[in-house]
Parts: structure tokens; sequence; C-alpha cells
């Protein structure tokens, strides 16, 4: 499956986007985002826009 296939198919009342964006303000900060929160590296590598919502948040993060 291409990406764009993989964007058109996230269906946007997944609950994990939901709980994907409750915390992403504090996965972007963290050091180590991957060990402490697994279950939202796994979603951000299956779902193009939760990615790309913390990809933005990650360079507004950085240029502050």
């Amino acid at each position: 499956m291409n990406e764009l296939e993989r964007f058109l198919t996230t269906d946007p009342q997944d609950s994990l986007c939901e709980q994907t964006m409750e915390i992403l303000h504090v996965f972007v900060e963290e050091t180590d985002p991957a060990a402490l929160h697994p279950g939202v590296v796994a979603h951000l590598e299956s779902c193009p826009p939760c990615a790309e919502d913390c990809e933005g948040l990650r360079a507004a993060v950085r240029d502050d």
C-alpha cells in the first residue's frame, strides 16, 4: 500500500488518533518518546495524518 492509499484509508474516528492527539504535545518534547510511548510510535508509523501533525508540532517546538 502506498502512502496515499494509507492516508485515504485512515479512519478519522479512530480512537487511537484521539488518544495520540491528547498526548502529542508531551510526546514531542520527551528525550526518548519511543521508550515511554511505544503505542504512540506504532500509531504514528501507521497513520499518515497523525504523523504529519506530529512532525508539524516537532517543527514548532524546535522553532521556539
